[in-house]
């Protein structure tokens, strides 16, 4: 109800402990959080079970602070609000780990920040890609490559549009965020478009015609990569976090292994020389279906229900 807090909630970060704790979940046997920032800082009675799945500890007072400080620019007032902030959230968000009872994560990446973050054990349940809206490609590849997400600093897309212009091989980086008038910038006079926000029907045809899925950026685990290869779509990746768990090197995709133009390039010219096979794609992406997360998940609640009834312990 705050003025501005729909539209820039980001003004309202430091509140957001406080927000979370205002909940009251008395009543209930069960609390499952899925949680990005806050959500797993609910606070619940003793006979509640509350089981967490954490798609990263927070990211940006953790992981990716320092990126998302640098996003600030030089000035001092700023980047000083930044770093008190983020020292409050850290502290509370450490503080806050033992209030769940059982953890689950996405990806082995984000059970190792729980791990190093909360000193906490993390069951890992992959989330699921929409294999069903997510089609193999009936038509034949087109030549462009696809970026597409959020347009926000973590992600990398400046990377990718560099890259692209130099290489003078056309990109499509679809998507809206905070981002996307500097990515314009970046790549005016060159083959790259900046398509911002796009239709869901033609996200599914944007994957389906490219020759590559570019990811540039290190994500906790990155659905998007999954949704190209339900298309039958290769994966170019920055070999860190998420993506070394969807992608099948050699297979499915290749890695750069280092965040710079000069490796990006390096494995588009790779790429270029391999033959790829949509259907290995496809299969691919298959394992982390609707379906199969939906009986893990299930499980893993039921597991923890029952143990928790039974010893207080999930």
């Amino acid at each position: 109800k705050f003025p501005f807090a729909k539209t820039k909630h980001q003004l309202f970060l430091p509140l957001f402990p406080m927000a979370i704790e205002s909940f009251d979940f008395s009543d209930y046997d069960v609390v499952i959080s899925s949680s990005t920032c806050v959500a797993r800082g609910v606070i619940t009675r003793s006979h509640t079970l509350h089981y967490s799945y954490v798609n990263t500890p927070v990211r940006y007072a953790w992981e990716f602070s320092d990126i998302y400080r640098d996003s600030l620019g030089s000035n001092f007032l700023f980047r000083a609000i930044w770093a008190l902030s983020m020292h409050y959230l850290r502290i509370w968000d450490a503080s806050s780990a033992n209030r769940v009872d059982f953890y689950s994560c996405n990806s082995q990446n984000v059970r190792k920040r729980i791990s190093k973050c909360y000193a906490r054990a993390a069951k890992v349940i992959y989330p699921p890609a929409d294999t069903t809206r997510f089609t193999l490609k009936s038509k034949n590849t087109e030549d462009y490559y696809l970026a597409f997400g959020a347009l926000v600093p973590y992600k990398r897309f400046d990377l990718a549009v560099r890259a692209f212009s130099k290489s003078g091989r056309r990109l499509i980086v679809a998507g809206s965020g905070p981002e996307e008038q500097k990515l314009k910038e970046l790549a005016r006079g060159s083959h790259v478009e900046i398509r911002g926000k796009v239709p869901n029907a033609e996200v599914v045809r944007l994957y389906q015609g490219a020759r590559a899925f570019i990811f540039p950026g290190e994500e906790d685990f990155g659905i998007t990569p999954l949704e190209a290869q339900a298309c039958g779509t290769p994966v170019i990746a920055y070999g860190r976090g998420g993506a070394l768990e969807t992608v099948v090197e050699g297979e499915t995709g290749l890695f750069f292994r280092e965040q710079s133009t000069a490796s990006l390039l390096e494995a588009i010219e790779e790429f270029e020389t391999l033959d790829w096979d949509t259907q290995v794609c496809r299969e691919n992406a298959l394992r982390f279906s609707n379906e199969i997360f939906k009986e893990k998940f299930t499980e893993s609640i039921l597991g923890a229900f029952e143990n928790f009834s039974k010893t207080g312990q999930a």
